[in-house]
């Protein structure tokens, strides 16, 4: 017993530990098992359908009813890209749908003008602002609703890749003629795109 551990006392302390040796067969059996599998590559412009981004077509949308759809799922924790802005249409006459954002245009601060209120005129600003009006934009749930939508006017090339769905129960029931685009509107009170 005492050569023992005489024998262990020499040993150097820091000397690794042995490992068992490994038959040559078995690590020629293991390679193939290992071996990574390679994956075709995906273009960098194309969304996953599984990132949990619903990405919306707005175009023949009543924009009324898309933006209560969007602000119902934004709230629920939901994030929406809206596409084709300028495509949804109001319904009603032309004539008094223009007259009326006209009249609303002239709302403002008579002592200093940049207080506001201010008035968007691009079409993916005033679809913004519809769903802003529609949720609690004062609680902590309306300000985090607002930061998960995002509204553009056609389809960047970012987004070319990803599939569109549409909403049946915000599409316009009479044909397309018979209603105001967002982009008309959007002429008619001032923007210049």
């Amino acid at each position: 017993m005492s050569s023992s551990k005489a024998k262990k006392a020499a040993a150097p302390a820091g000397r690794p530990k042995e490992k068992p040796a490994v038959k040559p067969a078995a690590k020629a059996e293991l390679k193939p098992e290992t071996k990574p599998e390679t994956k075709p590559e995906t273009k960098p412009e194309t969304k996953p359908m599984g990132d949990g981004v619903l990405y919306i077509d707005a175009s023949g949308h009543v924009a009324g009813r898309l933006c209560s759809v969007v602000a119902s799922e934004i709230l629920r924790g939901k994030r929406i890209v809206v596409l084709n802005a300028e495509m949804a249409v109001l319904s009603g006459k032309r004539a008094t749908i223009i007259e009326a954002w006209k009249q609303k245009l002239e709302l403002g601060s008579k002592v200093n003008p940049i207080y506001g209120p201010l008035h968007p005129r691009r079409p993916d600003n005033i679809m913004w602002r519809m769903v802003r009006g529609m949720i609690p934009k004062e609680k902590a749930k309306g300000t985090l609703g607002l930061k998960r939508v995002r509204f553009y006017m056609g389809v960047p090339s970012k987004y070319s890749g990803v599939t569109l769905t549409k909403i049946d129960q915000a599409m316009a029931t009479r044909p397309l003629p018979m209603y105001t685009t967002i982009a008309d509107l959007a002429h008619n009170i001032g923007w210049n795109g």
